[in-house]
């Protein structure tokens, strides 16, 4: 069934949706962790509305929170076996959810923290419309284990442009990460771009989210 995911939701300011951001939390978070995000971006982004689903699995290290896929199990591949799995329920969310807006694929927009970011980066270059963005926080591009980016190649369907934020002292997923990914994105031909916030840990900060908000604003031709 379409849209069995659900979460909090963001209005817009004023008029009807023309666009359509959705935020994609963490690994034992759940679409609360987010939201609020949309709050501190209305100002950039009017006329947008905003979602941010709760993860569809019950997290197995945080009893109250949720999981895209279980992590931390040893298993191999576990990332991509998790991205592939989760992608069929999220895609048939963000289908559902632009058809109730109305809103044709290319209003479309990723945001991810982490977990999210994983499942933001996997769910955007497998639309068949390309998103009109994605920004990664804290996050990685998943590949096949001990995989280079052409070994995806033939499931790209979209180039979207992307934008990762990482924290230079993240110990949870290492700001190595930042730059592994891009270079996979880059071969892939998907433009990327990339900040990294000094000082901060497996958070955003303040500049972290202007930076997110401004990109996003670009991309949707709202500003310069």
């Amino acid at each position: 069934m379409a849209g069995e995911l659900d979460g909090p939701r963001l209005e817009p300011t004023s008029g009807q949706a023309k666009r359509l951001i959705v935020f994609l939390h963490g690994y034992g978070a759940d679409g609360n962790d987010l939201i609020d995000i949309g709050r501190a971006w209305q100002g950039m982004l009017p006329d947008t509305a905003f979602v941010s689903p709760h993860a569809p699995e019950p997290c197995g290290q945080a009893p109250v929170g949720k999981q895209w896929f279980p992590l931390f199990t040893r298993a191999p591949n576990e990332r991509w076996e998790g991205v592939n799995k989760a992608l069929p329920e999220l895609d048939r969310f963000l289908d559902a959810e632009l058809a109730r807006r109305k809103l044709p694929p290319s209003a479309l927009a990723l945001v991810g923290f982490s977990q999210g970011t994983m499942m933001a980066l996997h769910a955007g270059l497998r639309r068949a419309v390309p998103p009109a963005a994605i920004v990664g926080y804290s996050g990685i591009f998943v590949l096949p284990e001990n995989a280079k980016a052409d070994a995806v190649l033939g499931d790209i369907k979209s180039r979207p442009p992307v934008l990762l934020i990482h924290g230079d002292q993240d110990d949870l997923i290492p700001v190595q990460a930042l730059l592994q990914s891009s270079q996979e994105l880059a071969a892939l031909e998907a433009p990327v771009e990339w900040h990294v916030s000094q000082g901060v840990g497996h958070g955003i900060d303040q500049e972290g989210l202007r930076h997110g908000g401004e990109f996003l604003a670009r991309r949707f031709g709202l500003r310069r």
